[in-house]
Protein backbone atom coordinates (compact mmCIF):
# COMPACT_ATOMS: atom_id res chain seq x y z
CA UNK A 1 0.00 0.00 0.00
CA UNK A 2 0.94 3.47 -0.86
CA UNK A 3 -0.43 6.61 0.86
CA UNK A 4 -0.03 10.56 0.08
CA UNK A 5 -0.95 13.23 2.82
CA UNK A 6 -3.57 15.42 1.00
CA UNK A 7 -4.07 18.67 4.05
CA UNK A 8 -1.28 21.28 4.38
CA UNK A 9 1.52 20.37 6.56
CA UNK A 10 0.47 16.50 6.74
CA UNK A 11 4.03 15.42 5.86
CA UNK A 12 5.28 17.09 8.91
CA UNK A 13 2.43 15.75 11.15
CA UNK A 14 3.25 12.07 10.26
CA UNK A 15 6.69 12.43 12.22
CA UNK A 16 4.26 13.32 15.27
CA UNK A 17 3.93 10.49 18.03
CA UNK A 18 1.12 11.77 20.10
CA UNK A 19 -2.52 10.00 19.90
CA UNK A 20 -4.02 9.97 16.70
CA UNK A 21 -7.41 9.02 15.58
CA UNK A 22 -7.36 7.18 12.49
CA UNK A 23 -11.24 7.30 10.65
CA UNK A 24 -11.84 5.37 7.03
CA UNK A 25 -13.50 7.98 5.10
CA UNK A 26 -15.43 6.75 1.32
CA UNK A 27 -18.19 9.72 1.17
CA UNK A 28 -20.68 7.23 2.28
CA UNK A 29 -23.33 7.96 4.65
CA UNK A 30 -22.08 5.57 7.45
CA UNK A 31 -18.21 6.71 6.52
CA UNK A 32 -19.53 10.66 7.44
CA UNK A 33 -21.21 9.62 10.87
CA UNK A 34 -17.70 7.87 11.41
CA UNK A 35 -15.85 10.82 10.46
CA UNK A 36 -17.76 13.15 12.62
CA UNK A 37 -17.33 10.63 15.52
CA UNK A 38 -13.81 10.65 15.15
CA UNK A 39 -13.32 14.45 14.92
CA UNK A 40 -15.39 14.45 18.55
CA UNK A 41 -13.20 11.88 19.91
CA UNK A 42 -9.73 13.83 18.72
CA UNK A 43 -10.89 16.74 20.18
CA UNK A 44 -11.76 15.01 23.51
CA UNK A 45 -8.86 13.38 23.61
CA UNK A 46 -6.30 16.34 22.31
CA UNK A 47 -5.26 14.26 19.55
CA UNK A 48 -4.70 14.61 16.04
CA UNK A 49 -7.25 13.67 13.41
CA UNK A 50 -6.26 11.27 10.19
CA UNK A 51 -9.08 10.63 7.52
CA UNK A 52 -8.32 8.08 5.46
CA UNK A 53 -9.39 7.34 2.07
CA UNK A 54 -8.37 3.98 0.09
CA UNK A 55 -8.90 3.78 -3.92
CA UNK A 56 -8.10 1.27 -6.66
CA UNK A 57 -8.34 1.91 -10.18
CA UNK A 58 -12.08 0.68 -11.28
CA UNK A 59 -12.40 -2.88 -12.53
CA UNK A 60 -11.15 -5.17 -10.33
CA UNK A 61 -7.99 -3.35 -8.83
CA UNK A 62 -4.22 -3.54 -9.62
CA UNK A 63 -4.14 -6.85 -11.55
CA UNK A 64 -6.46 -5.97 -13.92
CA UNK A 65 -5.24 -2.51 -14.63
CA UNK A 66 -1.77 -3.95 -15.38
CA UNK A 67 -3.26 -6.77 -17.82
CA UNK A 68 -5.64 -3.91 -19.55
CA UNK A 69 -4.09 -2.83 -23.27
CA UNK A 70 -4.73 0.52 -22.84
CA UNK A 71 -5.46 1.70 -18.88
CA UNK A 72 -8.11 4.32 -18.82
CA UNK A 73 -6.30 6.39 -16.44
CA UNK A 74 -2.66 6.82 -15.50
CA UNK A 75 -1.45 6.07 -11.21
CA UNK A 76 -1.23 9.59 -11.07
CA UNK A 77 -4.66 10.41 -12.52
CA UNK A 78 -6.79 8.10 -10.35
CA UNK A 79 -4.67 9.55 -7.12
CA UNK A 80 -5.88 13.19 -7.81
CA UNK A 81 -9.11 11.95 -8.21
CA UNK A 82 -9.55 10.53 -4.77
CA UNK A 83 -7.49 13.67 -3.31
CA UNK A 84 -9.90 15.73 -4.71
CA UNK A 85 -13.29 13.38 -3.50
CA UNK A 86 -11.59 13.69 0.24
CA UNK A 87 -10.62 17.24 0.23
CA UNK A 88 -14.29 17.73 -1.19
CA UNK A 89 -15.69 15.29 1.80
CA UNK A 90 -13.32 17.17 4.34
CA UNK A 91 -15.02 20.95 3.21
CA UNK A 92 -18.38 19.53 3.21
CA UNK A 93 -18.74 18.00 6.92
CA UNK A 94 -16.00 20.92 8.51
CA UNK A 95 -16.71 24.01 6.40
CA UNK A 96 -13.98 26.62 6.97
CA UNK A 97 -14.13 25.98 10.58
CA UNK A 98 -12.34 22.57 10.45
CA UNK A 99 -12.14 19.84 12.66
CA UNK A 100 -11.13 22.00 15.59
CA UNK A 101 -7.56 19.76 16.08
CA UNK A 102 -4.55 18.73 14.20
CA UNK A 103 -5.49 16.96 10.83
CA UNK A 104 -3.75 14.69 8.74
CA UNK A 105 -5.25 13.47 6.13
CA UNK A 106 -4.44 11.03 3.46
CA UNK A 107 -5.16 9.19 0.09
CA UNK A 108 -3.99 5.34 0.11
CA UNK A 109 -3.43 3.04 -2.61
CA UNK A 110 -5.07 -0.13 -1.66
CA UNK A 111 -8.26 -2.18 -0.08
CA UNK A 112 -9.71 -0.20 2.32
CA UNK A 113 -9.03 -2.70 5.24
CA UNK A 114 -5.64 -2.80 4.95
CA UNK A 115 -4.82 0.93 4.15
CA UNK A 116 -6.58 1.60 7.81
CA UNK A 117 -4.70 -1.16 9.42
CA UNK A 118 -1.16 0.20 8.22
CA UNK A 119 -1.89 3.81 8.97
CA UNK A 120 -3.21 2.85 12.71
CA UNK A 121 -0.47 1.04 13.42
CA UNK A 122 0.73 2.61 17.23
CA UNK A 123 -0.92 1.14 20.04
CA UNK A 124 -1.77 4.53 20.92
CA UNK A 125 -4.03 4.81 18.26
CA UNK A 126 -7.62 4.48 17.64
CA UNK A 127 -9.34 3.49 14.54
CA UNK A 128 -12.97 4.45 13.80
CA UNK A 129 -14.93 3.11 11.34
CA UNK A 130 -18.53 3.14 10.06
CA UNK A 131 -20.33 0.37 10.93
CA UNK A 132 -23.67 0.14 8.26
CA UNK A 133 -26.23 -2.20 7.46
CA UNK A 134 -25.39 -4.63 5.20
CA UNK A 135 -27.64 -7.35 2.99
CA UNK A 136 -26.80 -10.81 3.43
CA UNK A 137 -26.18 -10.79 -0.36
CA UNK A 138 -23.17 -8.44 0.54
CA UNK A 139 -21.92 -10.02 3.08
CA UNK A 140 -21.56 -12.43 0.98
CA UNK A 141 -19.82 -10.88 -1.82
CA UNK A 142 -18.16 -8.52 -0.21
CA UNK A 143 -15.37 -8.42 3.04
CA UNK A 144 -16.55 -6.10 5.06
CA UNK A 145 -13.87 -3.34 6.28
CA UNK A 146 -15.10 -3.43 9.97
CA UNK A 147 -14.40 -7.25 10.32
CA UNK A 148 -11.17 -6.56 8.79
CA UNK A 149 -10.22 -3.95 11.19
CA UNK A 150 -11.53 -5.58 14.23
CA UNK A 151 -9.48 -8.68 13.30
CA UNK A 152 -6.06 -7.03 12.01
CA UNK A 153 -5.27 -3.93 13.56
CA UNK A 154 -3.11 -3.64 16.25
CA UNK A 155 -5.11 -0.29 17.96
CA UNK A 156 -9.07 -0.31 19.98
CA UNK A 157 -11.31 -0.15 17.11
CA UNK A 158 -14.40 1.66 17.37
CA UNK A 159 -17.41 0.86 14.88
CA UNK A 160 -19.73 3.52 14.37
CA UNK A 161 -23.43 2.80 13.78
CA UNK A 162 -25.10 4.20 11.15
CA UNK A 163 -27.47 7.77 11.87
CA UNK A 164 -31.01 7.03 12.22
CA UNK A 165 -31.52 9.19 8.93
CA UNK A 166 -29.21 6.81 7.46
CA UNK A 167 -31.08 3.79 7.71
CA UNK A 168 -34.36 5.50 6.87
CA UNK A 169 -32.97 7.08 3.50
CA UNK A 170 -31.88 3.38 2.64
CA UNK A 171 -35.40 2.00 2.92
CA UNK A 172 -36.74 5.16 0.91
CA UNK A 173 -34.16 4.39 -1.52
CA UNK A 174 -35.94 0.41 -1.45
CA UNK A 175 -38.81 1.20 -1.99
CA UNK A 176 -38.25 3.43 -5.22
CA UNK A 177 -36.29 0.75 -6.55
CA UNK A 178 -38.88 -1.13 -6.19
CA UNK A 179 -41.69 1.25 -7.17
CA UNK A 180 -43.57 0.92 -4.07
CA UNK A 181 -45.39 3.84 -2.53
CA UNK A 182 -43.64 6.38 0.02
CA UNK A 183 -45.28 7.53 3.04
CA UNK A 184 -42.78 10.55 4.01
CA UNK A 185 -44.59 10.75 7.42
CA UNK A 186 -42.59 7.42 8.46
CA UNK A 187 -39.62 9.29 7.82
CA UNK A 188 -40.93 12.21 10.16
CA UNK A 189 -41.50 9.26 12.42
CA UNK A 190 -38.61 7.97 12.25
CA UNK A 191 -36.22 10.37 12.21
CA UNK A 192 -37.80 12.42 15.40
CA UNK A 193 -36.42 16.27 16.26
CA UNK A 194 -33.94 17.26 13.28
CA UNK A 195 -31.21 17.11 16.74
CA UNK A 196 -31.30 13.01 16.28
CA UNK A 197 -28.24 11.87 15.02
CA UNK A 198 -25.93 13.50 12.83
CA UNK A 199 -25.70 14.55 9.43
CA UNK A 200 -23.22 17.01 7.47
CA UNK A 201 -24.12 20.17 5.81
CA UNK A 202 -23.16 20.56 2.17
CA UNK A 203 -21.82 23.55 0.89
Amino acid sequence: MSDSPVTPGAAGSSGSRGARIVVGVSGSPGSLTALSRAAEEARARRAELWPVLAWQPPGGGDLVARRAPAPAAPHDVWQRLARERLLGILADVFGNAGPGVGMCALVAHGTPGLALVEVADRENDVLVVGAGRRSPWHRACHRSVTRYCLSHAACPVLAVPPSPLEQHLTTAHRRNTWHLRLDTRELDRGTGARGQGWWPKVR
